[in-house]
């Protein structure tokens, strides 16, 4: 039960890094993700039950993910369109995609045949089945949060986060603001279809209607997660998205299990979900407001102490 919590977190924490690119980084409201990660989900089941083998389906998953980013990317540049409205489009046609990708079918189950969750066990024989799972998603987690981590600290990767901050310091450094966005939604939309590649091995079966609601959950795992501490180093930016994953797994866990006694459903929560991230961005507004009017004091008390001098 415990460990169940932590390897969907852990699974939903890869979409949320994807997420973190596109909302935080390139400062870009991308609703693809809801396309990407049953894009993902889909080309990984079929890929698997083609015979292509775990690593070349999640490859292969990670790569139309690329696709299905670079696609909005391309709406938003190429024809002038504001980027929410590109990834609406894009997540808009990747539903009749996956349905194809799928063979027409809403969804396809994962039996009889080999998936990385039943690989675990193998790998990891002097733990029980579930942890096993655990520690191979944990290991799994951790190597993409580090090729992350590394990816920011190149040039490429810092050009992107100042892309976000101020879009007219990349054109006087003479780069293209385009190409940049290219990369980051290729890159955001890659780890979000990689996740639902994962998802869909876990759960045992793809469905076509898997990412709905997947970009404001993200968000609200995001906004969970900095609550926990505040920093600007990449490397903790990235452990925070994947503890707030986690902790929005256990609260939707405590919500099924105990949500009953006040009157709380399943159908429920994805309103509670949207008002955790009104209440997210109130409380994150407010703290701007009050450090704003805390900097004005301050600079106050400077002039008046400048003039009784």
């Amino acid at each position: 039960m415990i460990e169940g919590i932590f390897v969907e977190g852990l699974i939903f924490s890869i979409m949320t890094l994807g997420i973190l690119i596109s909302y935080r980084i390139l400062d870009l409201a991308d609703l693809t993700c809801d396309g990407s990660v049953a894009a993902g989900a889909a080309t990984a089941a079929m890929c698997i039950l083609s015979g292509w083998g775990i690593v070349l389906s999640m490859a292969t998953s990670f790569l139309v993910g690329v696709l299905c980013g670079l696609c909005t990317a391309a709406i938003h540049n190429k024809l002038r369109i504001p980027g929410l409205l590109a990834g609406i489009l894009t997540m808009t046609m990747l539903y009749s995609v996956n349905l194809r990708i799928l063979g027409n079918k809403a969804n396809v189950p994962l039996v009889k045949v080999t998936t990385l969750y039943r690989l675990f066990p193998r790998f990891f024989p002097f733990l029980p089945s579930e942890f096993s799972s655990l520690l191979g998603t944990l290991i799994f987690v951790l190597v993409i949060m580090l090729v992350m981590v590394a990816f920011f600290h190149t040039d490429l990767g810092t050009s992107l986060g100042a892309l976000g901050s101020n879009e007219q310091v990349i054109i006087s450094l003479g780069m293209n603001p385009s190409t940049l966005k290219y990369i980051g939604l290729g890159l955001s939309n890659g780890l979000i279809a990689l996740s639902g590649a994962l998802l869909a091995q876990y759960q045992g079966f793809a469905d076509a209607n898997l990412g709905t609601g997947m970009a404001v959950q993200g968000l609200a795992a995001i906004m969970l997660g900095e609550f926990l501490f505040k920093t600007n180093r990449i490397e903790f930016i990235t452990l925070r998205v994947i503890l707030g994953s986690i902790a929005y797994k256990a609260l939707m866990f405590l919500g099924r299990k105990y949500g009953h006694i006040v009157g709380i459903t399943p159908n429920d929560f994805k309103l509670l979900t949207g008002l955790l991230v009104i209440i997210s961005l109130l409380v994150a507004y407010s703290r701007v407001h009050a450090a704003e009017d805390a900097a004005k004091k301050k600079a106050l008390l400077r002039i008046q102490e400048a003039q009784n001098a």
